[in-house]
């Protein structure tokens, strides 16, 4: 039997794609410090794209004397935003698709010919337009601001939060839910809490990882196990977490002393040992469970865990390589999303 889907599916999957491109991209543009690699927005020194022949380039440093040209930063900046405004355009057919399903589906609705007909998630389409909407703005701030930390962070977030709706999004549209029998079914939604705290675990260390980032923080600590050769390094963890500081002029390099730094930095390794044994632990649950499809699941959660662990480390080890601090951003994403599918699946299992 084909597998059937609600109308927008393969768009959402498509979409979710591109979303992942735009996350790797946007980690790529940070890591090599390319986010003011475009002093003005949403051009590039009023240009299209950015400038390129000599005569441009003496042209938009006369404009911008303050952000003289470099094109080794300005092409990944552009590149991002082009694919960002892409998936916007994306975000707005996907709900345009579904306004259209929705309308159809009163009709039917109306006419009584299909009572049990699976409704189309349109409220969520029109969530992540609004978010995609936000995240073009926390775009542009992130430019007007000078990477201000909480800017970027944000930005960070917006842009997971976006990819996880989609991943969503494409989900609801699939037919991909569990049907299973009386015990199994009530083992799966024993673990609706576990799985929903883990959701929440994985975000909230993501949002420690994206300030680590924005605060240049990542090499606050060069060694392992310890910090600085110690167990407990000096470490300011209320300037290192002070959210309410002012707007600087420019937060390239960050702002933050080395104490304010370290705190950070242990504050997301902290984060992730409480998120491996969190994880692990709901891997166990999973494979208690004995069905097939949960045990897959939970395999799939240990490999992309451990797989983030080892480029943590390796992040450490060898001085934050560019490859592997985008592969750390992108594999982050590729674990929230395994949790987002288990969310998914325990809190829609059906008898």
């Amino acid at each position: 039997m084909a597998k059937q889907t609600l109308p927008g599916y393969k768009l959402a999957a498509f979409a979710t794609a591109v979303a992942c491109v735009v996350v790797v991209l946007g980690a790529f543009t940070r890591l090599v410090d390319a986010g003011l690699g475009c002093p003005d927005w949403p051009g590039c020194y009023g240009h299209l794209l950015w400038p390129n022949t000599s005569e441009e380039v003496a042209i938009a440093e006369s404009k911008f004397p303050d952000a003289p040209v470099e094109a080794d930063k300005a092409w990944p900046e552009m590149v991002h935003r082009y694919f960002a405004s892409s998936l916007g355009l994306l975000i707005i057919g996907i709900c345009f698709l579904g306004w259209k399903t929705r309308k159809a589906e009163n009709s039917l609705m109306a006419s009584s010919a299909a009572p049990n007909a699976r409704p189309s998630p349109f409220k969520l389409s029109i969530f992540i337009l609004g978010l995609v909407i936000c995240q073009g703005m926390f775009g542009m701030w992130t430019v007007t601001l000078k990477l201000w930390p909480q800017v970027v962070t944000a930005h960070l977030l917006g842009g997971m939060a976006t990819l996880s709706c989609l991943w969503l999004l494409t989900q609801r549209l699939a037919t991909c839910g569990w049907t299973m029998s009386a015990p199994t079914y009530k083992s799966v939604v024993n673990l609706q809490r576990l799985a929903f705290a883990a959701l929440i675990l994985v975000v909230v260390q993501i949002a420690l990882g994206g300030w680590t980032s924005s605060n240049y923080a990542a090499l606050a600590c060069m060694d392992l196990p310890q910090c600085q050769g110690q167990w407990l390094p000096a470490a300011n963890f209320a300037a290192g977490f002070d959210f309410t500081q002012q707007v600087g002029p420019n937060y390239l390099g960050g702002l933050l002393d080395n104490e304010a730094r370290t705190a950070i930095h242990l504050s997301h390794r902290m984060g992730a040992v409480v998120v491996t044994l969190v994880l692990l632990v709901l891997a166990a649950c999973l494979y208690r469970v004995g069905d097939s499809r949960t045990s897959k699941l939970a395999t799939l959660i240990i490999g992309v865990l451990a797989l983030q662990v080892l480029l943590g480390l390796s992040n450490v080890y060898w001085a934050l390589p560019l490859p592997v601090a985008v592969a750390h951003n992108g594999v982050g994403g590729l674990l929230l999303l395994t949790l987002v599918t288990l969310n998914h699946r325990v809190f829609t299992v059906q008898k």
